[in-house]
């Protein structure tokens, strides 16, 4: 059983887990922190409008430049290439807490949703049967073979600008909060919240995850009907990701949201 997690992917976890901790022995400076803060909040957009709502869902449409930009801006959270992720995330819906889901805490408990399945090295194969869509571009194909390129630009440009401690602190640290911040999509959101519609998981709808992945709490909305760019079905549930891309909209760098139909909103 132990040899399932010892790979690659568990090692790299690990070092996103343990180099953070030298925080503790370096001189941190204010501006360290905001980059932290914020190159979480930017990541965790990128995760939810374009691994999420774009790639996964085909929630709206866009040019292939900016489809290429928001590959690019996803991959720098280090969570694997755009079309692996979009490929375990549409398997993830089809089999949502069967056997068959590989990170249901239903099935194998709270760790193994949260982080134990990405060290499992039969994680790693991308089904390219499920993202034939994507599959089409060499561009996405190539950002996915070096999935790890954009974050290792993205680090050694931190460290550049603002050395060892930004590298520490505003990428290692930034970057392992957004790993767990994802994560709770598959885990708490699977056990904590509220259900308000009936549907064949255990989805969740919860306004503190909300706040925390920028819109991507209300999973059970999100499970009850997937096909919607908006994943706060109604006005007083938080969601920035899509205030985001509403705005992005009217300057036609996206196009055609999808809405969610009244009566799918209704269906209680």
């Amino acid at each position: 059983m132990l040899k399932n997690f010892l790979n690659p992917t568990t090692y790299y976890l690990g070092l996103f887990h343990i180099v953070p901790l030298a925080a503790f022995f370096l001189p941190i400076s204010l501006i360290d922190w905001i980059v932290c803060i914020s190159l979480y909040f930017i990541r965790i957009f990128f995760i939810g409008a374009g691994y999420h709502r774009y790639f996964a869902h085909k929630t709206y449409k866009t040019s292939r430049l900016v489809q290429f930009i928001l590959a690019f801006c996803s991959q720098t959270a280090m969570q694997g290439g755009v079309v692996w992720w979009a490929s375990h995330h549409r398997k993830h819906h089809i089999n949502s807490d069967t056997i068959k889901d590989v990170h249901s805490p239903k099935q194998k408990g709270l760790f193994f949703a949260h982080i134990g399945w990405l060290m499992e090295g039969k994680c790693s194969k991308t089904d390219k049967a499920v993202v034939k869509d994507l599959t089409k571009y060499p561009e996405l194909m190539f950002l996915d073979k070096l999935h790890m390129l954009p974050g290792i630009i993205l680090a050694t440009g931190l460290y550049l600008y603002g050395g060892l401690s930004m590298l520490i602190v505003g990428f290692f640290l930034s970057t392992l909060l957004v790993l767990h911040g994802t994560w709770t999509i598959n885990s708490l959101m699977h056990t904590w919240g509220v259900q308000r519609y009936k549907t064949t998981d255990t989805s969740r709808n919860n306004l503190i995850l909300a706040i925390i992945t920028m819109g991507e709490g209300w999973h059970n909305n999100h499970h009850h009907y997937q096909n919607s760019t908006r994943q706060g079905f109604f006005w007083y549930e938080f969601d920035p990701t899509f205030y985001i891309l509403k705005t992005l909209s009217y300057t036609k760098i996206i196009w055609k949201l999808n809405p969610v139909p009244q009566k799918v909103k209704d269906n209680f």
